[in-house]
């Protein structure tokens, strides 16, 4: 079999499906009055969300566009392990963040971004690394949403991949321009709605329309010895263990998990990020079966674009009504992630650009107002156009993981090393974003010293991840001592070996490079940090004008782990 007769909605239709979800989601969000809004509450709403809207948005941000197709994809090219290796990771690193995000929390209760955070702790200069990363990384996950809602819309129905590009970036700015992050908590929880109807309703449905679970099994027959393997060497060299990596930098990196950090009350992070993990992992996985699906039964990707096998498949397996309720609960995911985005980005620049630095201390809470809405306009527009060019969502994932990757080291020790200096958050994260780019791309010959050198830096990358996850709940000790213990274990296995898996290579070498750069730099020197003071200097815009102390505080002794 190389193609399924699809079916596809007609051009009202879908007009009207796309006129009907986002004027109805336009209509629920206006219903928060403007006349109350803040630039705080347009950026983090009131800093009180409870467990369910918090577990929920964190869910629904963390299935995006990448969960639904490159989940799918990535069954469908490795087969049973695939969308283990994806689901799992993946729900496992939210997990995982909880801690630090506790942390942040802790000593930034009032804080709206990450790089804000990293401006009380070090200076203009590490805050605007940050903040540069954070845009790039925002704006790919945007183009990566507005990729694939073109995707579904060229697939379902006589729409051009384009003209769904367009509307889903017009739907989304319309909601989103109104009433910001508050705008995409509502969103996100429509989307974990429509989430329990795909993993309940529509996967077994798809798994039936196709024989049922006897079927499948019969076909296992058209995968390779690697797809038929649960424990797949292959899978686990070039998607398990990049995306392993990734999503790490993710947590810490992306402003859309932040902004929820930041904006639920504090006694329920633990809670909403456990309910998270669960939720992710159970919806993705089950996502990732579609793909696996797809090769059991032969199918072929429409136009040779990977990206189209979820629309596919219920296109062609799906009657019309429930269709219409797939393409629906794709949009709902792409958008509200898509509505992040905006959020995300518009926060960066309303703190990081406006109100740390152009601003001069005394910040004008209408004009960061402006400049959010400003800034989604303009990242709509440079998101459409990003869009047009087709690219592999799947490889974008692994590639924007190991971009946020040079940042995670150096955020979460500057947050409890009170040595570490600006000069050292800057080098290390300036010096993995040089290295990196040359073996992922393999600019430089991957060969003799070369090779070693970051396969040898890649050991030190591994150790990195492993030990802070141990840190996070062990304590440093137990951290320091399973990182080191790892990192030399790794060396033997990753020399003369890692150099041929340039996309794992990649993504550990930014950990390592990164770590070593930070610690080596801030071992030069001696810096006293009193983190009370990351508080003080943290606070809400409505009483930034008010004059920054500058007097030393009495000193806090930072909470650490063990």
């Amino acid at each position: 079999m190389t193609r399924q007769p699809f079916f596809e909605l007609s051009a009202p239709v879908t007009i009207a499906v796309l006129a009907v979800f986002y004027v109805g989601t336009f209509l629920v969000t206006s219903l928060i009055g403007r006349r109350r809004e803040s630039a705080d509450a347009f950026m983090v709403s009131t800093r009180t969300l409870g467990f369910g809207m918090s577990a929920a948005s964190m869910t629904a941000t963390w299935i995006w566009a990448a969960s639904f197709y490159a989940s799918a994809a990535s069954g469908y090219k490795y087969g049973l392990s695939g969308p283990i290796h994806y689901g799992l990771w993946g729900a496992l690193m939210i997990f995982f963040i909880y801690p630090f995000g506790q942390r942040f929390r802790q000593l930034a209760p009032n804080a709206h971004t990450l790089g804000e955070v990293m401006h009380a702790r070090h200076g203009k200069s590490s805050q605007l690394v940050l903040a540069v990363a954070n845009v790039l990384g925002s704006g790919i996950s945007l183009m990566t949403n507005l990729t694939a809602a073109g995707a579904v819309v060229s697939v379902l129905s006589p729409l051009s991949f384009m003209h769904g590009v367009v509307i889903a970036a017009v739907g989304v700015l319309s909601f989103t321009l109104w009433s910001g992050f508050r705008a995409a908590v509502i969103a996100d929880f429509i989307q974990v709605t429509g989430m329990i109807v795909i993993a309940v309703v529509v996967i077994p449905m798809v798994l039936f329309k196709i024989g049922g679970p006897g079927a499948l099994v019969e076909n296992f027959s058209r995968l390779t010895a690697e797809q038929r393997d649960p424990l797949s060497t292959t899978a686990i060299l070039e998607q398990g263990a990049p995306f392993f990596v990734a999503v790490l930098a993710y947590a810490i990196g992306n402003q859309t998990i932040s902004q929820r950090l930041f904006a639920v009350r504090p006694d329920r992070i633990k809670s909403s990020f456990i309910a998270a993990t669960v939720g992710y992992g159970s919806v993705v996985i089950g996502l990732g079966m579609l793909g696996l699906m797809a090769t059991t039964i032969g199918m072929r990707p429409a136009d040779g674009d990977i990206n189209n096998i979820v629309p596919q498949m219920a296109s062609a397996f799906l009657p019309p009504i429930m269709v219409v309720m797939f393409f629906l609960l794709v949009l709902a995911s792409l958008s509200s992630t898509t509505t992040s985005d905006l959020a995300a980005l518009a926060a960066i620049v309303m703190t990081d650009v406006y109100g740390k630095n152009l601003a001069r201390g005394v910040p004008n809470p209408r004009v960061m107002l402006l400049l959010g809405r400003v800034t989604m306009i303009v990242v709509s527009t440079v998101g459409v156009i990003l869009a047009s060019l087709h690219l592999s969502i799947l490889g974008m994932v692994v590639f924007l993981g190991a971009l946020w990757g040079a940042i995670v080291f150096p955020v979460i020790v500057s947050c409890y090393w009170k040595r570490v200096t600006n000069r050292a958050f800057t080098a290390a994260v300036i010096s993995a974003l040089v290295l990196f780019p040359l073996a992922r791309f393999e600019l430089v010959p991957l060969r003799g010293p070369v090779g070693v050198f970051y396969e040898l830096i890649a050991a030190i990358g591994g150790g990195v991840v492993l030990g802070l996850m141990a840190f996070g709940f062990l304590g440093r000790r137990v951290g320091i001592a399973i990182g080191s213990v790892a990192a030399v274990v790794f060396i033997p296995v990753f020399v003369g070996m890692l150099r041929e898996h340039a996309v794992l290579l990649g993504s550990l070498s930014v950990y390592g490079i990164s770590a070593v750069v930070c610690v080596a730099v801030t071992l030069t020197s001696w810096n006293d940090f009193d983190f009370a003071l990351i508080g003080k200097r943290v606070r809400d815009f409505q009483t930034a004008g008010e004059v920054e102390p500058t007097v030393a505080q009495p000193k806090i002794t930072p909470t650490i782990p063990g």
